[in-house]
């Protein structure tokens, strides 16, 4: 459980010196977090991704910049950008970086200041918060107790299903992030490759025009055919990892048996292989007879 009596510092708290990285609103600006907020009232420099967003955001909610720094840096800013941050944060400011929506790093810039902080030493924290990651997972029906986010699939069509099929064998729910523009290629790939997965297209989530549309690969992507408007979530179903061959599991299971009871060596390679404990179980036992 969350330690409830770990209370947030009062809204004249100072931000901590160095980099704290604050997750911004996906659609609706009331998702801020009052910590995030805290931090953006009491920071000596705020970075952006996209500094107009973060102007807006800061009006809306009453944090005046009271004439600090709002710093542009994105994946374009160029390394002086970041290089005089983590100067000043060598310095004792303290940097509150926001993407233009949502997590910082999560497909969106953050990274490089964050490594470049870390390289020199310097405190880096986070403020979690929205993210189009959590809030697709959670709606899309599917589970979520082992999921892999792949963030945005190349561009290309070749490139693309060559990623796909490299997913191919995970064995958990991909999350995935696609442009509007490209999210018809996208399903059109999914289904030829992963067959009839269920799936969720998750479209502008917590915005007014909110949608998502639950169905299988094929369907889905039969159901979009042109071009989408807003940010876009695809959740696909988990598929299966390839089952190791009987033999390879005795092989281990051999190994194992050198130092470990039978018990201990079915239950470790059974986690191992993602098979059954029982089963190899079995097998363990009938290599001990034999």
């Amino acid at each position: 459980m969350p330690d409830v009596t770990d209370a947030s510092p009062p809204l004249s708290a100072a931000a901590p010196a160095g980099l704290t990285l604050a997750a911004t609103p996906i659609g609706a600006a009331r998702d801020v977090t009052l910590r995030a907020l805290d931090l953006l009232r009491a920071a000596d420099i705020v970075a952006a991704e996209d500094t107009r967003s973060a102007r807006r955001l800061m009006e809306i909610h009453g944090v005046p910049l009271s004439g600090r720094r709002l710093v542009a840096c994105h994946d374009h800013s160029g390394e002086g950008v970041v290089a005089g941050l983590v100067e000043a944060m060598a310095g004792g400011a303290s940097v509150v970086y926001v993407s233009e929506a949502g997590t910082p790093v999560l497909s969106d810039p953050g990274f490089a200041l964050a490594r470049a902080a870390i390289a020199r030493g310097l405190p880096v924290t986070a403020a979690p918060g929205a993210s189009a990651l959590l809030a697709a997972l959670a709606v899309s029906g599917l589970p979520a107790d082992r999921f892999l986010f792949a963030g945005f699939l190349p561009s290309g069509q070749a490139a693309r299903r060559a990623a796909i099929q490299e997913l191919a064998a995970v064995p958990a729910t991909l999350v995935l992030y696609e442009s509007p523009k490209r999210t018809a290629a996208l399903l059109a790939d999914l289904a030829a490759l992963l067959g009839d997965r269920p799936a969720a297209l998750c479209r502008e989530l917590t915005k007014r025009f909110e949608e998502v549309v639950r169905l299988p690969l094929p369907a889905l992507s039969a159901a979009v055919t042109g071009e989408l408007r807003g940010e876009v979530v695809v959740v696909v179903g988990r598929g299966e990892a390839p089952r190791a061959p009987e033999e390879e599991v005795r092989d281990r299971l051999r190994e194992a048996l050198r130092t470990m009871r039978v018990k201990d060596a079915a239950t470790a390679v059974a986690g191992a292989l993602g098979l059954p404990r029982a089963e190899v179980y079995r097998l363990a036992l009938g290599l001990e007879d034999g």
